[in-house]
């Protein structure tokens, strides 16, 4: 387990460093202010003890897994609102196509066929970026009342509501809160 110390340590040493190879000790040490080397030494020693760097020809690395948006375990719903459990199951890394924030990027496994006419399917994997508002017509992610769902955000004249994108499904008014968890950035399907 580490310390908050540590985790500002590791967290600065991803910003700045990324998936390269981490430079040197004593480069470390004068771009974190650190007096000494043997400070670095030391933080180094519990990230390779918790597994966040490895050591590979006597240069260091920071743990691929450490990198790419969180993959939640619990499916959401994109059909009637239902309550979503937080579980984190593991890290996916898709930089490559992606602008992901981390900190602030999260995938869901989408359950449901209220939005396949917008071609978001059952099993599909919405990006979504963590945000307390949206525009009409962004899809996202969002508590009502007592679940959460996927839809698009929809705003006229002052009244909002939840829309699906399948004929099949009801528009959602909410009936005591609406809260917008995130918007939606882009899918990812497995063929």
């Amino acid at each position: 387990m580490l310390t908050e110390k540590q985790k500002i340590f590791f967290e600065k040493l991803k910003e700045l460093y990324g998936k390269d190879v981490l430079p040197s000790f004593d480069i470390i040490a004068q771009e974190f202010g650190f007096k000494h080397k043997n400070s670095v030494w030391q933080y180094f020693n519990k990230l390779r003890e918790e597994n966040l760097i490895h050591e590979k020809n006597n240069r260091f690395y920071i743990n691929k897994e450490m990198f790419g948006a969180v993959l939640f375990s619990s499916a959401v719903k994109a059909g009637f609102a239902s309550v979503a459990d937080d579980y984190i199951e593991k890290r996916i890394s898709l930089d490559d196509c992606f602008d992901i924030n981390s900190p602030s990027t999260f995938l869901f496994t989408v359950s449901g066929d209220s939005m396949i006419d917008l071609g978001i399917f059952e099993g599909d994997k919405v990006i979504v970026k963590k945000s307390q508002s949206a525009k009409n017509g962004d899809i996202v992610i969002a508590f009502i009342d007592d679940g959460y769902t996927l839809k698009t955000y929809r705003e006229k004249q002052g009244k909002i509501w939840l829309e699906p994108a399948n004929p099949n499904y009801p528009n959602l008014y909410p009936k005591e809160k609406l809260i917008i968890f995130g918007i939606v950035q882009g899918i990812v399907r497995k063929l």
